[in-house]
């Protein structure tokens, strides 16, 4: 019995993530603690600095109480933590996406965080939207870490040297396949691509479809978009690989969505696709100038296709034995100056008016960069999509498969399409 938490299904599918992982430590000496947390988050070596130097501030100014860190790439992240969860062994305070946040609370996997609003845990200067964005089925489970978009991160120099001009808060998709073929050709650069393939990205994929008034799942938990709409996605990209626009498929798989293997970072495409607060980790990854706008627009008629969403949250898991200390460390991370201070705009724009304040004045160009660039953004954005449904995860994990056939030529773009939806409707319907 794996309740609470994830389901058979899920734990099954949850695999051998656990490669990789990175065991964080407190301040001081596990057994002179009276009270032990374990946090978990995925994300860039940068994160885990900034984090392991808040964890201390809690630390000591907490006597008696040990926090231990545990970090994992995106991609062996959700694994893993499916694993944990269904072993009863999940971490007490656990990074959370807005993508998950729905499946593992209505999972009875994360604790209610209502019971502390007001007392351990300090909500007092969020604005009601950035509290509902924590929220499933009208109780909070999840508290903002930041606000963040998606982005296009891009060369700066590449762009500057092969003479084309970089991607803007206009560019359409139309737009990004030909400046990237033209950037390409004239990198003259063995390897080198104008953009990432980024048809297995789910991500990417809900921002195209939105810019034609289309979601990615409907309010009832199914497929927002059908199998001809997929087919046209599946061939933009075909055609960017056939134009020499985007990487080719061998190099893409290298891929595994993190900071470190995206082809901006590995220096084979000018172009990568990531999030606003990313901009910190990904500079410190790449030697060249980093420039930052939005998604690809949906040109002439076309809608929003993108949205401002907690960039992620930070929940409790349902088993903790330390909920109201786990509810402190949470306060502590959203409202604490000098926690703000150590974590600057890397998890995005902080949701606490005071906070924000008190950080500007001491970020850098990086972080005034990534925060001027979501102000940017709040008058380009739509609304916040309906919750993913249970199977979401699997669902992101089969765009990518799918893809990367198309890519290797294993699928024709109509059998890939064909295959996509079958699967995923079949994937939707075990709720």
């Amino acid at each position: 019995m794996t309740k609470p938490g994830m389901n058979r299904r899920t734990l099954l599918k949850a695999g051998a993530g656990a490669a990789g992982l990175a065991m964080l430590g407190g301040a001081g000496p596990a057994f002179a603690a009276d009270k032990r947390i374990r946090m978990y988050w995925w994300g860039s070596k940068e994160r885990a600095d900034r984090t392991i130097a808040t964890n201390k501030l809690y630390q000591e100014a907490n006597a008696g109480v040990n926090i231990d860190g545990e970090t994992l790439a995106w991609g062996d992240y959700w694994p893993r933590l499916a694993t944990q969860t269904a072993g009863r062994n999940a971490p007490d305070v656990i990074q959370m996406d807005y993508r998950y946040i729905f499946e593992y609370a209505r999972r009875e996997a994360l604790l209610p965080l209502d019971q502390f609003v007001g007392k351990a845990l300090k909500l007092d200067d969020f604005a009601p939207a950035a509290v509902d964005s924590g929220k499933v089925d009208g109780k909070i489970f999840g508290v903002s870490l930041g606000g963040n978009s998606a982005a296009s991160l891009y060369d700066r120099v590449a762009f500057e040297t092969a003479g084309v001009k970089p991607p803007d808060f206009d560019t359409s998709w139309a737009d990004l396949a030909k400046l990237s073929a033209e950037l390409t050709k004239a990198a003259k650069k063995p390897g080198f691509f104008g953009v990432m393939d980024a048809g297995g990205l789910e991500s990417v994929l809900e921002c195209w479809l939105r810019t034609r008034g289309q979601e990615l799942y409907t309010p009832d938990g199914k497929l927002g978009f059908g199998e001809k709409d997929i087919q046209e996605w599946f061939a933009y990209w075909a055609d960017m690989r056939k134009n020499g626009g985007c990487v080719t498929p061998d190099l893409q798989a290298l891929d595994k969505q993190a900071p470190e293997n995206n082809m901006l970072t590995l220096g084979k495409a000018a172009i990568g696709f990531a999030h606003s607060n990313q901009l910190v980790a990904y500079q410190a990854l790449n030697k060249s100038k980093l420039g930052i706008t939005s998604y690809p627009t949906g040109g002439a008629g076309g809608k929003p296709g993108q949205y401002l969403k907690p960039s992620m949250l930070f929940s409790i898991s349902a088993r903790t034995k330390e909920p109201e200390e786990a509810a402190k460390i949470l306060s502590f991370y959203i409202n604490d100056l000098k926690a703000g201070k150590a974590l600057g705009v890397e998890r995005g724009v902080p949701a606490s008016a005071a906070v924000l304040k008190a950080i500007t004045p001491d970020l850098d160009d990086l972080g005034k960069a990534g925060a001027e660039y979501v102000a940017a953004m709040s008058s380009r954005v739509g609304a916040l999509p309906p919750p993913p449904p249970p199977g979401a995860g699997e669902i992101q994990v089969l765009i990518r498969r799918v893809n990367e056939q198309v890519g290797f030529n294993r699928l024709s773009v109509a059998d890939a399409a064909k295959q996509f939806v079958t699967e995923s409707t079949t994937i939707l319907g075990r709720g």
